[in-house]
């Protein structure tokens, strides 16, 4: 066993490992607080253990919680990039960690209270996904059991993350995957475990790899890319600021994206200390958000080019976009959302674009559009509610919290949207379907769905080269497989989120 994964059992009051000299009392230091650095790494764990339990105890979005605590606390810096990782961290293997915690404790979690299973994750993602040094991953959580779940509470992590501490992270995936697959003749459900991803989700990303002409064994690579932190891109709004600019105004790390060519990878730092961020000239947007927003723009279509509509348009980010390419051409944007709280925030997207390119900005059904509004729209852009399985990565908690009986009401309501999106789109013009998940139902299916009815009622449409209108607005090539005519991204290839894009028009 490795020095730092040796436990001597010496700990001071708050849990903490300590030396000898400190256990017999032998160190100034002894009597005195605890270092402001070690008070530091405390709040830090403290604050993600307090993200963990609001996800599981209210369903809050681990994103929407944290960054508000951190102020509130004062955790800046070092400490804030160790306690996102933590919590986002625990959240994305969550599955994983359970299966060890199974085999190190000996008994079901389910079996183990929540918040005692949340300090457990949280130990184990230390160990095993941060490699914190094991008597710190050990005795800070301890520590922190001690003080939220009690002193008994913390005598069973204290063991648990012991016996955890004892393998090497390998050694671990080798366990439960042997564990979840004893006969070697399931490959998904060792998957499922080692990679931590439900294992119908696993299902359907292979398929749907392989319906995009790729290799069922990609998914392996999927997976793992859905496990990592995913890079922050910035978007340079046309007409408002240059990439070339954004680059420059951010400094040292920053470089231009690799699929739009609007887009600036900043490197680290916040990207709301951007100026052009604050001011609205630059926002934060996945590439392939982007992307999916310069197709509609630039597919062909027929007549004028002067009206456009987002019909589901929050939070407002391909909005904004779209509104600056707009801009730029004379035409107006109407961006319709169905959430007062959401049309809001696009509303403030929107602020910085120039007025004159934005008609208005609506709070209403995006179903209704089409009965209300017939032939009135040259581009429409349908960004549809999904299970979101392409943005796993961003969402940590989103994987376990879907589950396959989502689809049928989801799936309904994106082919009546796009049903809505082709009526309200005038003859010529050009509908965009987008997802931000790959998952068949959500995709083709919709599209096959929606195209079947329109036809029911009339109207002709027609599937454009997605790919084509995306190989030629994109910063560089685009590795596309096989010769479908929608597009399908994906993290492991792209680096963006898995967005889907079908774009249609009118005859």
């Amino acid at each position: 066993m490795s020095d730092d994964r040796r436990d001597t059992g010496r700990r001071d009051e708050r849990g903490r490992q300590r030396g000898a000299a400190r256990a017999e009392g032998r160190t100034q230091r002894s009597a005195q607080a605890p270092s402001q650095r070690t008070r530091h790494a405390d709040v830090a764990r403290a604050t993600a253990y307090d993200v963990l339990r609001a996800v599981d105890e209210s369903d809050s979005y681990a994103n929407l919680v944290l960054p508000p605590l951190l102020r509130e606390r004062g955790v800046d810096g070092r400490d804030a990039a160790f306690a996102t990782e933590l919590a986002y961290g625990t959240l994305r293997l969550r599955g994983r960690y359970d299966a060890v915690i199974e085999q190190a404790a000996g008994r079901d979690v389910a079996r183990i209270d929540p918040p005692v299973l949340d300090l457990l994750r949280l130990g184990t993602h230390q160990l095993l996904g941060m490699r914190v040094p094991a008597h710190a991953a050990v005795s800070q959580t301890v520590g922190l059991a001690r003080s939220r779940v009690g002193t008994g509470a913390s005598q069973f992590v204290n063991a648990v993350l012991r016996a955890v501490s004892r393998e090497e992270p390998a050694r671990w995936l080798e366990l439960i995957g042997d564990a979840a697959d004893p006969d070697g003749q399931d490959p998904v459900a060792r998957l499922a475990v080692t990679e931590s991803h439900p294992a119908w989700i696993v299902r359907a990303l292979r398929e749907a790899l392989v319906g995009d002409g790729r290799s069922a064994d990609d998914v392996t690579a999927l997976l793992a890319a859905d496990n990592t932190a995913p890079r922050v891109a910035l978007v340079a709004r046309p007409g408002l600021v240059d990439p070339a600019q954004l680059v420059e105004q951010i400094g040292e790390g920053a470089r231009p994206g690799a699929v739009s060519p609007y887009a600036v990878v900043p490197g680290s730092g916040d990207p709301a200390a951007v100026e052009a961020v604050r001011t609205g000239r630059a926002g934060v947007q996945d590439e392939g958000s982007q992307l999916v927003a310069l197709a509609l723009a630039a597919a062909p279509l027929d007549g004028p080019d002067e009206r456009w509509l987002d019909l589901c348009a929050g939070p407002g980010g391909k909005a904004s976009l779209l509104a600056a390419l707009a801009a730029g051409r004379g035409a107006r944007l109407v961006a319709n959302e169905v959430a007062p709280h959401r049309a809001r925030l696009v509303e403030q997207a929107l602020r910085a674009v120039a007025g004159s390119a934005v008609e208005s900005v609506r709070t209403g059904d995006g179903r209704e559009f089409g009965a209300a509004e017939p032939d009135a729209y040259d581009r429409v852009m349908v960004d549809a509610p999904c299970t979101g399985l392409g943005a796993l990565r961003r969402r940590p908690e989103s994987r376990w919290r879907r589950t396959p009986a989502d689809l049928t009401g989801l799936a309904a309501l994106q082919r009546e949207l796009l049903g809505s999106a082709l009526r309200t789109v005038r003859p010529g013009g050009v509908v965009a379907y987008v997802t931000c998940s790959p998952h068949l139902v959500e995709t083709r299916l919709v599209v096959t769905d929606a195209v079947r009815a329109a036809a029911k009622d009339g109207l002709e449409v027609e599937l454009l080269d997605a790919r084509a209108v995306a190989r030629e607005v994109a910063a560089g090539p685009l590795d596309l497989v096989g010769d479908r005519r929608d597009l399908q991204l994906w993290p492991h290839v792209h680096g963006t989120d898995a967005m889907h894009l079908t774009l249609l028009r009118r005859l």
